[in-house]
């Protein structure tokens, strides 16, 4: 796994060990970046993070800065490594519970301009109901949600639907912020 585009491309990220992170594949990533086009300037948010290989390429590619979230240990310290590697000061990593964070995040008035959502596949049909609600208050004006699942237990949000792809195992959805959609 590496970084795809931008100022760090071709680095290489590591990856937690075992089989509860499933990284993003390459071609996948590059096909998202593509569809995304510019990401300079943007806050973002890599929810359910693992190698962080999403917020990473972000970053690669001018985003202005990219908060990670994870539950599980050895995810963050990866992302932390990857982010090290990558040389990025403009990653904050925590580890949380992402409902509990979005939450948090409400209460403080934070804003994301591109939320990138890739929960584990066996669970990602059941978070739907509960994340959209929580995402909402979260997004800029302008903001773009990618959820990464599987197609057949596909992540559905209640917010707008801008576009949808299919790679392979992998179904990118991606949503616009409710207000951007009128």
């Amino acid at each position: 796994m590496r970084v795809i585009g931008g100022e760090h491309a071709g680095r290489r990220l590591t990856a937690p060990r075992g089989d509860r992170t499933r990284p993003t594949p390459d071609r996948v990533r590059e096909a998202l970046f593509s569809i995304l086009g510019p990401v300079e300037g943007l806050r973002v948010l890599d929810l359910y993070a693992g190698s962080g290989a999403l917020g990473i390429e972000a970053l690669s590619r001018g985003a202005a800065e990219a908060t990670f979230v994870d539950t599980d240990g050895a995810a963050v310290r990866a992302v932390r490594a990857n982010l090290e590697l990558a040389g990025s000061e403009r990653g904050r990593v925590f580890r949380a519970d992402v409902q509990s964070f979005l939450r948090g995040a409400a209460r403080h008035g934070e804003l994301w301009d591109l939320v990138l959502c890739d929960p584990p596949y066996r669970l990602a049909h059941r978070l739907g109901p509960a994340l959209g609600p929580l995402l909402a208050p979260v997004l800029g004006a302008q903001a773009r949600i990618v959820c990464e699942s599987s197609p057949r237990q596909p992540l559905r949000l209640d917010l707008p639907v801008t576009d949808e792809r299919r790679y392979g195992d992998t179904l990118l959805v991606f949503h616009s912020a409710p207000e951007a959609s009128s």
